[in-house]
């Protein structure tokens, strides 16, 4: 499982867990989570200019787009079921 570091423009760095990635409608979406086993998991979307040198995320918090990428999720991984 690959392991990314995000760091956010206020306080510390925070290592993130990649479970699977996917894109909708030209946008790139990664599912993430905080422990290797179990944990918290977190649908993001690359929000950074096309040509920047490194990807900027952010939380996917709008309730339709976050149902559409998740249900997209839940088909890639069988074995995983999401919650709100």
């Amino acid at each position: 499982m690959e392991k990314i570091r995000f760091c956010p423009d206020e306080g510390e760095a925070v290592d993130f867990y990649v479970l699977e990635q996917t894109r909708l409608g030209g946008v790139d979406y990664i599912l993430v989570t905080d422990g290797e086993e179990e944990g918290e998991a977190l649908i993001l979307k690359d929000v950074s200019a096309q040509d920047a040198p490194e990807a900027v995320y952010e939380i996917v918090d709008d309730d339709g787009e976050l149902d559409a990428v998740a249900a997209i999720f839940e088909n890639l991984l069988e074995d995983v079921e999401l919650e709100k």
